[in-house]
């Protein structure tokens, strides 16, 4: 793919604990840095996590723009068996395009997740300016990106600072065929959503719980952060949720 090293706090991370499995997932021209936090804290409650890289991501935009969609799930499920070797019981959490990875890999391998946790996740887009873009030959490499969505003004994600214009296609196919996936999700889910988000709509939150087939689906409002909700002021908020979510399924 390339040879270009990766970011520093780009890094995939792996904490051994308990047999209670966690796979934590980035988002869109993100990178860890942005579930790194999530993944000590539920270490710190036991759990094993793990949070694989996205294949493109945390290195450059020339080398996302090599990627799709199907290399970021495949870097997902790569986790997922890594996972499996030591834990008999794996959840998924993951934020924004994380969150939606999230979403499809708890409807593709229902049988494996115990629990999905999306947060800020995207099922439908709903941005004509963005629609505009995906299959227009006219425009450049590279527009302006769109991370760093956070109300703290002490935190920076680290994400890229442009996004390649051929992956707004492969977010737009991975988005549209999750949507159509999530009545094939049966496992309980704990659907996060900040009420102000300039990049994702939060009507996104309503819409998964409209759609998923779980017979427990849970919506938590996030009431003081953006986007980047898992480094922002609800942080805590959220690894306590999850945490609790997690042991009211796992009963540890």
């Amino acid at each position: 793919m390339t040879d270009e090293p990766i970011l520093s706090g780009a890094e995939p991370f792996f904490f051994k604990g308990n047999d209670i499995g966690v796979l934590l997932c980035h988002g869109f021209t993100g990178t860890t840095q942005s579930m790194r936090y999530l993944g000590e804290q539920l270490h710190g409650a036991g759990y094993t996590v793990i949070g694989p890289r996205l294949k493109g991501h945390g290195i450059s935009p020339q080398a996302m723009a090599k990627t799709t969609a199907g290399d970021w799930i495949d870097s997902v499920d790569e986790a997922l068996v890594e996972l499996r070797k030591t834990c008999s019981k794996i959840f998924m959490a993951g934020l924004s395009m994380g969150g939606t990875l999230t979403l499809y890999t708890a409807a593709k391998h229902a049988d494996v997740i115990q629990g999905a946790i999306p947060i800020n996740a995207v099922v439908h887009i709903g941005k004509a300016e963005m629609a505009g873009v995906a299959f227009d030959r006219s425009m450049p490499e590279t527009l302006p990106g769109i991370g760093s969505d956070v109300k703290d003004p002490n935190v920076t994600e680290l994400a890229y600072k442009e996004v390649p214009v051929s992956a707004f296609s492969q977010v737009y196919a991975l988005a549209a065929v999750t949507q159509d996936l999530l009545p094939l999700i049966k496992c309980p889910t704990l659907v996060i959503q900040s009420r102000e988000d300039h990049v994702v709509n939060p009507s996104n939150g309503p819409r998964i719980v409209g759609l998923v087939g779980s017979g427990r689906v849970e919506l938590l409002w996030l009431d003081d952060s953006y986007h980047v909700a898992t480094i922002d002021n609800d942080k805590d908020l959220i690894a306590r949720q999850t945490i609790a979510f997690i042991r009211s399924i796992a009963g540890v």
